[in-house]
């Protein structure tokens, strides 16, 4: 069964439409990613899913309906979200974000305290900038923040929008090793990028969005050969999709 499972799912800004009748799912353990350009409708999708945004159609998460889950219940159950914006408190050191990542782990201070090394551990500069305010890192660091931030919620569906943006070309490979190495724990990643070569060398199953709806899927190795991705996103004359 899907980890989460989205069916026909439709997200409006009033009377524009900006995500329509999208499906996909993600199984456990697979990252799968959602490519397109910009005003594609994956953040919107993204949103959507995580409770920020109202949508239409059905969404469920290891079998829940996501309607019976508020934002705070789906972090809960280990669904969780890496924004684009990365929403670090920058006034707050290195250690406090990652705590306050754990927040729904609170009770537990041992796991707390060992989640915390292992951040630190699979981050080397963050163990290093602990006591460092966010908003002094840089650009790659501050997004390793984010994603060590995530994982101190245990998260079981990772959800990560645009990791790569604004990011130095040798720090978005490092990213993209550090999204890959989470398989190593059991975490099933949906990740949104523009950076299409690169998610999909990192993921197992892609999903192309344009103008609202996907017009093209399946396995990343796949789409990565595919003349129309090609063409649109690794380079080349672009295409139009014919669903």
């Amino acid at each position: 069964m899907a980890l989460l499972a989205i069916d026909h799912v439709s997200v409006a800004y009033g009377k524009v439409e900006a995500v329509r009748g999208v499906s996909l799912a993600i199984e456990p353990g697979r990252i799968v990613t959602v490519i397109g350009p910009n005003g594609a409708g994956k953040t919107t999708l993204l949103g959507a899913a995580i409770g920020l945004l109202p949508w239409r159609g059905s969404m469920s998460f290891d079998g829940v309906d996501l309607r019976r889950l508020d934002v705070e219940a789906r972090i809960e159950r280990g669904f969780c979200l890496v924004p684009e914006t990365r929403e670090l408190f920058g006034e707050l050191s290195v250690s406090d974000n990652l705590l306050l990542g754990g927040y729904s782990r609170r009770r537990d201070s041992a796991g707390l305290k060992q989640s915390l090394a292992d951040i630190y551990q699979r981050f080397p500069r963050l163990g290093e900038r602990r006591g460092q305010k966010a908003s002094t890192l840089s650009g790659g660091e501050r997004q390793m923040l984010a994603l060590g931030r995530a994982l101190m919620a245990k998260p079981r569906l990772l959800m990560l929008d645009e990791p790569s943006l604004g990011l130095a070309p040798l720090i978005v490979r490092e990213v993209f090793r550090i999204i890959s190495s989470l398989r190593e724990l059991g975490v099933s990643i949906l990740l949104v990028e523009q950076n299409a070569r690169a998610a999909l060398e990192t993921a197992d199953f892609g999903y192309v969005l344009e103008t609202g709806e996907i017009v093209h899927s399946g396995p990343a190795a796949e789409l990565m050969h595919d003349p129309r991705v090609t063409a649109s996103y690794l380079g080349g004359t672009r295409l139009i999709f014919h669903v």
